[in-house]
């Protein structure tokens, strides 16, 4: 059996307020990422939530955020997880 391919989980909210505080229309960011409108539509308003790493990374530099910021993903319930 395949392991799963991992996954961002984000958070829509979050990638509409950075982006409409950039000024940045999301038909824009559509072209910058190379994700469809749609897909970008969807994610904004939480229909969906997973992102592969790729389109995350596409995603998080279109918005011009370095690669440590986790502001785009759902903060985990419980921040410090079992060992």
């Amino acid at each position: 059996m395949q392991a799963p391919r991992p996954t961002f989980e984000v958070d829509g909210a979050a990638i509409r307020k950075i982006r409409m505080s950039r000024g940045i229309q999301i038909a824009d960011l559509a072209r910058r990422t190379g994700i469809s409108r749609s897909y970008l539509t969807r994610l904004e308003i939480g229909v969906r939530r997973n992102m592969r790493p790729p389109t995350y990374t596409a995603l998080r530099e279109a918005l011009g955020l370095p690669p440590t910021d986790t502001q785009l993903l759902v903060e985990s319930e419980d921040p410090h997880p079992p060992r």
